[in-house]
């Protein structure tokens, strides 16, 4: 006998230039509202992994890292926070979700979601004005604040904002990610702490096949390893056929990518990385130059300080995740780094780069305290908005 399937509700959002099934946590089966196989499972099956074909023909996921993701949302545990977040990057081929890091392209969705699900308090919701809705990202265990639009006492989606990556113009939703890097007093799994895991602004990866790569590695909203676009034979101007079309790419950014978790403490051997695709993330940037984006539109040089091109789940990014953006604007920020110099070398607050569809900008603020560099926190913009809500159905397959 074949069971039913089971009807829960859940929200399919667009955040920012992702996508991904939203749930209130109470709204789970009791036995996957806590972390485990259960709960693994009942989102493996939402999304439709694991997929051979790679496509999520079975599931509500999209068959990229941009679109294959889910979230749980419930009333703040913690003090002075309206909600508490948790990310799940799915695999799209294997029966594995990496929670071990934040999605900021999703956090825009974030505030709206709880706001419209009862999980901000009525009193700090305006008829009109901007709602502040206090997060905190429970993977990584950093508070986030969303900005988001309220008119006539509902979240405003539709609105004049553009962001590059999102066909149409949407409300635009203001994120801080407050104190987004590791303490450096704190311990953490990296060999110095801090920002920098290693204690280096510059180290040097040893890359079979390749050589000595020098590589800025930073733990900031999300870990993360940059490189020179030229030591790795690229412009830094590529679009994600110029990547993804090619298997001898995708391994060598695969093995700069483990070697770099490796020195940043992240795994323990070199096998590990295989099981941690959600972080780190690998980027390589380049000075600013003139290219074609994936829209058609022309990025002059003068529009943008450097070009980054990063890679999210083993492929190249069509735009860039929010929590890349904040590493690449924490490491733009500090003298030094490889990000820094691409950029021109200068100290700055702010960046505006380049990326496969067009251009981001992204503040952040830095100083250096006792010969630690300190990030207090990061800004852009982002948009949000409801795809479709209702029940998703869910066959019984972990009993």
């Amino acid at each position: 006998m074949f069971k039913p399937q089971l009807r829960i509700p859940a929200t399919y959002m667009r955040g920012g230039t992702s996508k991904g099934v939203f749930f209130n946590l109470l709204d789970l089966p009791e036995a996957a509202q806590m972390a485990g196989q259960v709960r693994d499972a009942l989102l493996l099956r939402v999304v439709g992994s694991p997929d051979p074909y790679g496509k999520h023909t079975d599931g509500m996921g999209g068959a990229t890292s941009s679109t294959s993701k889910t979230v749980i949302l419930s009333k703040s545990q913690q003090p002075d926070h309206d909600v508490d977040y948790l990310f799940g990057q799915v695999a799209i081929d294997k029966p594995f979700i990496d929670w071990s890091g934040n999605c900021g392209n999703l956090t825009a969705a974030v505030g709206a979601f709880a706001i419209n699900n009862g999980l901000v308090d009525a009193d700090r919701i305006p008829v009109n004005g901007i709602a502040t809705v206090r997060i905190w990202q429970a993977n990584i265990a950093k508070t986030i604040i969303a900005h988001v639009p309220v008119s006539n006492g509902e979240v405003q989606e539709t609105g004049d904002f553009e962001l590059d990556g999102v066909t149409f113009p949407a409300a635009e939703v203001q994120i801080e990610f407050i104190d987004p890097a590791d303490d450096p007093a704190e311990e953490n799994d990296g060999e110095g702490g801090g920002i920098f895991p290693t204690g280096n602004l510059i180290d040097k990866l040893d890359i079979p096949g390749v050589g000595a790569l020098q590589a800025t590695l930073i733990n900031a909203g999300i870990p993360t390893i940059f490189v020179n676009a030229q030591d790795i034979g690229y412009s830094g101007t590529e679009l994600q056929d110029a990547i993804n079309g090619s298997d001898k790419a995708l391994a060598l950014f695969e093995t700069i990518r483990a070697h770099g978790a490796l020195k940043m403490g992240l795994i323990k051997h070199i096998d590990e990385a295989a099981m941690r695709q959600h972080t780190p993330k690998v980027a390589f940037v380049a000075p600013p130059a003139e290219y074609i984006a994936s829209s058609g539109k022309v990025v002059p040089a003068t529009e943008i300080d450097l070009n980054v091109r990063a890679l999210s789940m083993g492929k190249l990014h069509h735009a860039m995740m929010g929590t890349a953006a904040v590493a690449i604007g924490t490491a733009a920020a500090i003298p030094g780094t490889v990000v820094n110099v691409a950029a021109g070398g200068r100290e700055r607050n702010s960046v505006c780069f380049g990326h496969p569809s067009g251009t981001l900008r992204v503040g952040a603020e830095a100083v250096k305290q006792n010969d630690q560099w300190k990030v207090t926190k990061a800004i852009m913009s982002r948009s949000a908005r409801i795809l479709m809500e209702g029940w998703v159905r869910v066959p019984v397959v972990w009993l």
